[in-house]
């Protein structure tokens, strides 16, 4: 393996893969494989910001409690500080690689997005933060002498001896697998969008860091909580197209299809409520009108604001016959991000020795049970950042995860064992599924999955949905195939992400930030708490 052996090798390339790739170049030699392009990523949908305490009213302990304030009493104090105070320097660092942030008279423009107290979202090309930040470290990247296996799938985590030792990975033109040797093993594929039949993600986001992990024997936690984005475009035969929290940041109004604006009727935020409120507020307005959406309202500000603030939105809705400075722009909610995912300490480590994750594929503790909007971009760097600087230390690496010790808002977790093991009506892993059970399953595929988590694990939940929901993909379960391509190995990963998620929202009894069960709809105290899951925990 010697011939394949790198330093550090990433998985993904997103804005988490291409930074830590960026930074650890300068300390060994470092190999990136992606399963598409270096560009097919999440990131370059990122249309808000990056959130950072930089303007003359703001701070890092007020964007510190903004945090700790959407996440629902679960978020991470500790890596919430890290978040807050370390995030200017690593913003310095976009800079330095020549992220072009928007600036007006020399200085960085902030906006406001929703729960924010003040102004403090920087941006790039006006919507077009994510296509920046993407493009740039991309460049970087190109121009180093960083390793870059494009269509590279990871299928597999090597280890020994406790420890991370490689991957193993598909060419997925040729069918062949190869083997890579590592130090340090970085998972940043994102987080498993593609769960959902409306998302705003790409399509290559399929929980593949999260799948790799929890095979190898990593903890997975939170997984219950999967953020939906109240603004989506929703116009027939188009795929969901994010419409910018930062649009109602700078005056948008939701009005329902009678003309009626109902977020007031909801939250004293209004328009600016965190996500899960607005999101469910819109799911109760289109059921109270029989509409399978509602309206986001800009005219009232001036055209050439939006043209030039929201170019990439402005064009893309001209592009279907919307012009958004003139007519109200028809939109819903729709799955855009997972709070839970691989469970990793301040410094991203895993339970496992050399392995790491970052990004959208970590739980790093910092969002909680809501993500503030644009924290997202803004913890990829902050802990990848952490990643890089871990590797260097001399000391070994801590097997356990650091805590808070906080009463409040401390990560207690709850150790559970994963789906199979639950308690739940879901079927054993090892139990086939009788004739009767088959007949009532569809077929497994990737809508009917989607359609499936949906209808019974979406935005509302219940105990029924979500029991129907883990009886349905346990019995897919047990018929998967072995993967031997692409396209069945993220069906292989969305089906297990699927039963986390599930699984997770069956055992939270309790609505807290992005989950939402009308059988037990409100907060509960006893519920302060982490569910993890391990495939180690399976007896």
């Amino acid at each position: 393996m010697k011939a394949n052996y790198y330093d550090y090798i990433i998985v993904g390339s997103g804005i988490a893969g291409l930074y830590i790739a960026l930074l650890a170049i300068e300390r060994g030699s470092v190999l990136v494989l992606t399963k598409g392009s270096i560009d097919d990523c999440n990131t370059r949908y990122a249309q808000g910001g990056i959130a950072v305490a930089m303007g003359k009213d703001d701070s890092p302990e007020l964007h510190f409690k903004d945090t700790m304030a959407a996440g629902d009493g679960l978020c991470d104090a500790g890596a919430a500080r890290i978040l807050t105070k370390e995030a200017a320097d690593c913003v310095a660092d976009l800079i330095k690689f020549g992220v072009p942030f928007d600036t007006l008279n020399g200085e960085i423009t902030l906006t406001r997005e929703a729960a924010h107290s003040v102004p403090r979202v920087m941006h790039a090309g006006g919507d077009a933060t994510g296509e920046h930040i993407e493009v740039t470290l991309s460049r970087q990247v190109r121009s180093t002498p960083i390793k870059v296996l494009e269509n590279c799938l990871a299928s597999g985590i090597l280890v020994q001896k406790g420890r991370v030792i490689g991957v193993r990975a598909l060419d997925c033109h040729t069918g062949s697998v190869e083997k890579y040797g590592c130090k340090f093993l970085i998972l940043a594929t994102g987080g498993a969008g593609k769960l959902f039949k409306y998302t705003t993600n790409s399509d290559v986001v399929t929980g593949d860091g999260i799948a790799l992990a929890f095979e190898s024997g990593a903890e997975i936690s939170d997984m219950e909580f999967f953020q939906f984005h109240p603004t989506a475009l929703c116009l027939p035969g188009v795929a969901p197209f994010l419409i910018s929290e930062a649009v109602r940041g700078e005056g948008g109004i939701l009005r329902n299809v009678e003309g009626h604006r109902f977020m007031p009727d909801y939250a004293a935020e209004a328009e600016l409520a965190t996500r899960d409120v607005v999101a469910r507020s819109i799911v109760y307005e289109m059921k109270k009108t029989h509409s399978d959406r509602v309206f986001l309202d800009v005219t009232h500000l001036p055209p050439r604001f939006i043209t030039t603030r929201f170019p990439h939105i402005y064009r893309f809705c001209r592009e279907h016959g919307l012009d958004i400075t003139k007519g109200l722009i028809p939109v819903a909610p729709a799955a855009h991000y997972l709070m839970g995912g691989v469970m990793v300490n301040s410094w991203g480590e895993t339970n496992i020795p050399g392995l790491f994750a970052a990004g959208e594929t970590a739980c790093t503790g910092v969002h909680g049970a809501n993500r503030l909007a644009s924290n997202s971009l803004l913890e990829s760097v902050v802990f990848s950042k952490r990643i890089v600087q871990r590797t260097e230390m001399t000391v070994s690496p801590r097997r356990g995860k650091e805590r808070d010790s906080s009463p409040v808002v401390a990560r207690n977790e709850v150790t559970k064992q994963p789906p199979g093991g639950l308690g739940t009506s879901s079927a054993i892993l090892s139990n086939l599924p009788s004739r009767e059970v088959l007949s009532k399953v569809p077929p497994l595929n990737v809508p009917n999955l989607q359609s499936l988590m949906w209808d019974k694990v979406g935005i509302i939940r219940s105990g029924k949905s979500l029991t129907e929901a883990a009886e349905v993909l346990s019995t897919w379960e047990s018929l998967l195939p072995q993967p031997s391509d692409r396209p069945s190995y993220e069906l292989n990963n969305l089906v297990l992400c699927a039963r986390l998620v599930t699984e997770a929202a069956l055992l939270r009894r309790e609505s807290r930030g992005a989950h939402f069960r009308t059988d037990f709809p409100r907060t509960s105290a006893e519920w302060q708490r982490h569910i993890v899951f391990r495939k180690d925990d399976i007896k």
